[in-house]
């Protein structure tokens, strides 16, 4: 007697079905990956209006996130992140022209100094503590003495003039290491941030910021709490100093031969 299966090709449906199943996987994973930067925005040299570009296939429905920490919930996609009424202008009139900036790049945040909405609040620890503070408030922490310990150097900017003097260093308790500079500057009561990725530490008990001039640090974004940074400000804060490689002098929008 012949089996049910005598007259049916299984080895064909079983690629059909495989074909089915990672076709609709693509489409999930695809539609997925559309929480965050959709929908696009087109180009507005290219229209005469702003237009929305939200692709094949469309957006998710929206889901609710739960932060951790009891920081409440968010939801995506959303434009919440979105910064609006950005300070750009485009440098010619046809599609696909660049956008140049139309005030100071580094303060506004445009080109490498941008910086996205983050929550403006702390990052915490496991344990829900600020995860980045000064080292006067983390008794538990230390700069080892083998070294160099940055408090006390004197900070230059670019143009090799003193821009301030390192009054504490900022670390992250999750993992052991210096974050931040704070920096105090002649006449400023409120101190500054700079990112110790862009502070290189000489043996010379001097610390160079060759991202920015000396006279750019009064303009570096400041913290709302005198012992806390955000997530916001840190990405405003490091957007900063990444903005000067760039926009610190006229020269370093030139090409370089």
């Amino acid at each position: 007697m012949q089996s049910a299966t005598s007259y049916i090709d299984v080895a064909q449906i079983m690629l059909y079905a495989f074909w089915i199943f990672f076709a609709g996987l693509v489409m999930y994973l695809r539609r997925e990956d559309k929480r965050e930067g959709y929908p696009l925005e087109a180009d507005p040299n290219d229209r005469p209006r702003r237009v929305t570009v939200r692709g094949f296939p469309s957006l998710p429905t929206p889901k609710r996130f739960v932060l951790d920490h009891g920081a409440g919930t968010v939801l995506a996609p959303a434009a919440s992140n979105e910064r609006a009424d950005l300070a750009l202008k485009p440098k010619h009139r046809h599609p696909g022209s660049p956008m140049v900036p139309t005030g100071d790049p580094m303060v506004d945040g445009i080109g490498p100094a941008s910086y996205a909405m983050r929550a403006d609040r702390p990052d915490l620890t496991l344990e829900g503590a600020p995860k980045i503070v000064p080292l006067r408030t983390a008794a538990e922490f230390f700069v080892p003495s083998s070294d160099p310990n940055p408090i006390g150097m004197p900070v230059y900017g670019a143009d090799g003039r003193l821009g301030g003097v390192v009054r504490d260093v900022w670390i992250d308790r999750s993992e052991p290491q210096v974050r931040y500079l704070e920096v105090a500057r002649d006449n400023d009561p409120q101190p500054i941030l700079v990112p110790v990725g862009f502070a290189a530490i000489g043996s010379g008990r001097r610390v160079t910021v060759s991202s920015i001039l000396s006279t750019q640090f009064a303009r570096v974004p400041r913290t709302a709490h005198a012992e806390q940074v955000t997530l916001l400000e840190e990405d405003r804060i490091c957007g900063y100093f990444g903005g000067g490689l760039l926009y610190a002098t006229g020269a370093r929008q030139e090409p370089l031969l």
